[in-house]
Protein backbone atom coordinates (compact mmCIF):
# COMPACT_ATOMS: atom_id res chain seq x y z
CA UNK A 1 0.00 0.00 0.00
CA UNK A 2 1.04 3.50 -0.97
CA UNK A 3 1.69 6.20 1.75
CA UNK A 4 -0.65 8.76 2.35
CA UNK A 5 0.90 12.31 1.98
CA UNK A 6 -1.82 14.92 3.92
CA UNK A 7 -0.81 18.42 2.79
CA UNK A 8 -2.18 21.42 4.65
CA UNK A 9 -0.93 24.60 3.73
CA UNK A 10 -3.53 27.61 3.23
CA UNK A 11 -1.45 28.98 0.51
CA UNK A 12 0.22 26.75 -1.60
CA UNK A 13 0.31 28.57 -4.95
CA UNK A 14 3.13 30.87 -3.05
CA UNK A 15 4.99 28.31 -1.30
CA UNK A 16 8.35 27.55 -1.99
CA UNK A 17 8.80 24.58 -0.25
CA UNK A 18 5.84 22.63 0.17
CA UNK A 19 5.22 23.31 -3.55
CA UNK A 20 8.37 22.26 -4.60
CA UNK A 21 7.61 19.13 -2.43
CA UNK A 22 4.35 18.32 -4.00
CA UNK A 23 6.04 18.25 -7.31
CA UNK A 24 8.44 16.26 -6.73
CA UNK A 25 5.91 13.47 -4.98
CA UNK A 26 3.34 13.88 -7.54
CA UNK A 27 6.23 12.25 -10.19
CA UNK A 28 5.74 8.75 -8.12
CA UNK A 29 1.85 8.30 -7.56
CA UNK A 30 2.46 4.35 -7.58
CA UNK A 31 3.97 5.50 -4.14
CA UNK A 32 2.50 8.20 -2.74
CA UNK A 33 -1.13 9.41 -2.85
CA UNK A 34 -1.21 13.21 -2.04
CA UNK A 35 -4.11 14.73 -0.43
CA UNK A 36 -4.26 18.74 -0.12
CA UNK A 37 -6.81 19.71 2.96
CA UNK A 38 -7.18 23.20 1.67
CA UNK A 39 -7.84 22.45 -2.04
CA UNK A 40 -10.35 19.46 -1.10
CA UNK A 41 -12.10 21.44 2.05
CA UNK A 42 -11.73 25.10 1.66
CA UNK A 43 -14.43 26.29 3.19
CA UNK A 44 -13.60 23.73 6.38
CA UNK A 45 -16.32 21.33 5.92
CA UNK A 46 -14.41 17.92 6.11
CA UNK A 47 -15.97 14.85 4.82
CA UNK A 48 -15.21 12.80 8.24
CA UNK A 49 -16.24 9.18 6.48
CA UNK A 50 -14.31 9.67 3.62
CA UNK A 51 -11.32 10.73 5.19
CA UNK A 52 -11.10 7.60 7.52
CA UNK A 53 -11.40 5.68 4.44
CA UNK A 54 -8.46 7.42 2.97
CA UNK A 55 -6.69 6.96 6.13
CA UNK A 56 -7.14 3.18 6.22
CA UNK A 57 -6.48 2.72 2.10
CA UNK A 58 -3.30 3.21 3.25
CA UNK A 59 -0.05 1.91 5.29
CA UNK A 60 1.84 5.24 6.58
CA UNK A 61 0.58 8.68 6.97
CA UNK A 62 2.53 11.52 6.56
CA UNK A 63 1.48 15.00 7.78
CA UNK A 64 3.01 18.08 5.59
CA UNK A 65 2.69 21.56 6.48
CA UNK A 66 4.64 24.73 7.22
CA UNK A 67 4.39 25.82 10.85
CA UNK A 68 2.01 28.11 11.25
CA UNK A 69 2.65 30.31 14.44
CA UNK A 70 4.50 27.52 16.20
CA UNK A 71 1.90 24.85 15.50
CA UNK A 72 0.37 23.64 12.19
CA UNK A 73 -2.12 25.51 10.21
CA UNK A 74 -5.82 25.59 11.35
CA UNK A 75 -7.21 23.09 8.95
CA UNK A 76 -4.85 20.48 9.85
CA UNK A 77 -6.23 21.28 13.78
CA UNK A 78 -9.45 20.76 12.50
CA UNK A 79 -9.08 17.50 10.75
CA UNK A 80 -7.10 16.40 13.59
CA UNK A 81 -9.91 16.85 15.47
CA UNK A 82 -12.98 15.54 13.62
CA UNK A 83 -11.26 12.68 11.98
CA UNK A 84 -9.13 10.78 14.81
CA UNK A 85 -12.46 10.41 16.60
CA UNK A 86 -12.76 8.04 19.89
CA UNK A 87 -14.08 4.53 18.76
CA UNK A 88 -11.90 5.34 15.18
CA UNK A 89 -8.52 6.54 16.34
CA UNK A 90 -8.34 5.44 19.84
CA UNK A 91 -10.31 4.22 22.87
CA UNK A 92 -10.70 0.73 24.45
CA UNK A 93 -13.10 -1.23 22.11
CA UNK A 94 -12.83 -0.24 18.59
CA UNK A 95 -10.56 2.66 18.40
CA UNK A 96 -7.63 1.19 16.46
CA UNK A 97 -7.65 2.35 13.24
CA UNK A 98 -3.86 4.21 13.75
CA UNK A 99 -2.36 1.77 16.03
CA UNK A 100 0.74 0.61 14.85
CA UNK A 101 0.44 2.91 11.39
CA UNK A 102 3.55 4.46 10.82
CA UNK A 103 3.33 8.42 11.01
CA UNK A 104 5.00 11.10 10.65
CA UNK A 105 5.86 14.98 9.80
CA UNK A 106 6.98 16.61 7.17
CA UNK A 107 7.42 20.62 8.14
CA UNK A 108 8.87 23.58 6.92
CA UNK A 109 10.28 25.81 9.51
CA UNK A 110 10.40 29.62 8.03
CA UNK A 111 12.67 30.17 11.03
CA UNK A 112 16.87 29.37 10.81
CA UNK A 113 17.50 26.07 12.77
CA UNK A 114 19.73 28.49 15.53
CA UNK A 115 16.58 29.70 16.87
CA UNK A 116 15.10 27.03 18.05
CA UNK A 117 17.69 26.12 20.64
CA UNK A 118 17.16 26.61 24.44
CA UNK A 119 19.59 29.68 24.21
CA UNK A 120 18.12 31.00 20.67
CA UNK A 121 15.62 33.13 19.94
CA UNK A 122 12.37 31.24 20.88
CA UNK A 123 13.87 28.80 23.70
CA UNK A 124 12.20 25.78 22.69
CA UNK A 125 13.77 22.76 19.97
CA UNK A 126 10.86 21.95 17.09
CA UNK A 127 10.92 18.93 18.75
CA UNK A 128 9.55 20.21 22.09
CA UNK A 129 7.26 22.93 19.64
CA UNK A 130 5.87 19.54 17.91
CA UNK A 131 5.51 17.45 20.78
CA UNK A 132 1.48 17.53 20.88
CA UNK A 133 1.90 15.42 17.75
CA UNK A 134 3.65 12.54 19.30
CA UNK A 135 1.72 12.74 22.38
CA UNK A 136 -1.41 12.17 19.90
CA UNK A 137 -0.39 9.95 17.95
CA UNK A 138 2.47 7.76 19.51
CA UNK A 139 0.84 7.64 23.10
CA UNK A 140 -2.70 8.46 22.61
CA UNK A 141 -3.64 6.94 19.37
CA UNK A 142 -1.32 4.02 19.58
CA UNK A 143 0.71 4.72 16.21
CA UNK A 144 4.05 3.99 15.21
CA UNK A 145 5.09 7.70 15.44
CA UNK A 146 8.49 8.02 13.71
CA UNK A 147 10.60 11.32 14.00
CA UNK A 148 9.92 14.60 11.81
CA UNK A 149 11.14 15.87 8.87
CA UNK A 150 12.51 19.29 9.10
CA UNK A 151 13.81 21.97 6.24
CA UNK A 152 14.44 25.61 8.08
CA UNK A 153 15.05 28.55 6.99
CA UNK A 154 12.14 28.84 4.39
CA UNK A 155 11.53 32.57 4.16
CA UNK A 156 13.24 35.87 4.08
CA UNK A 157 13.93 37.24 7.61
CA UNK A 158 12.70 40.68 7.68
CA UNK A 159 15.92 42.85 7.94
CA UNK A 160 18.31 40.00 6.90
CA UNK A 161 19.69 39.26 3.78
CA UNK A 162 19.12 35.24 3.69
CA UNK A 163 16.96 33.62 2.05
CA UNK A 164 16.48 30.02 1.07
CA UNK A 165 18.81 29.01 -2.07
CA UNK A 166 17.45 27.08 -5.16
CA UNK A 167 20.13 24.61 -3.77
CA UNK A 168 18.72 24.25 -0.74
CA UNK A 169 15.57 23.90 -1.83
CA UNK A 170 16.92 20.99 -4.14
CA UNK A 171 18.46 19.46 -1.46
CA UNK A 172 15.40 19.10 1.09
CA UNK A 173 13.22 17.44 -1.71
CA UNK A 174 15.96 14.50 -2.26
CA UNK A 175 16.23 14.71 1.44
CA UNK A 176 12.38 14.47 2.01
CA UNK A 177 12.09 11.55 -0.44
CA UNK A 178 14.94 9.54 1.39
CA UNK A 179 12.76 9.88 4.70
CA UNK A 180 9.95 8.82 3.19
CA UNK A 181 11.35 5.94 2.38
CA UNK A 182 12.97 5.03 5.31
CA UNK A 183 9.65 5.09 6.97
Amino acid sequence: MKTLIIVTHPDIEHSMINKRWIEELSKYPDKFTIHELYKEYPHGNIDIKKEQELVESHDNLIFQFPLFNFSSPPLLKKWLDDVLVHGWAYGRERGDKLKGRKISLAVSAGIQKEDYQPDGKYYYTLEQILAPFKVLFQFYCHSDYRPFFVFYGAEKIPGEEYASTTEEIEKSVKDYLNFISGI
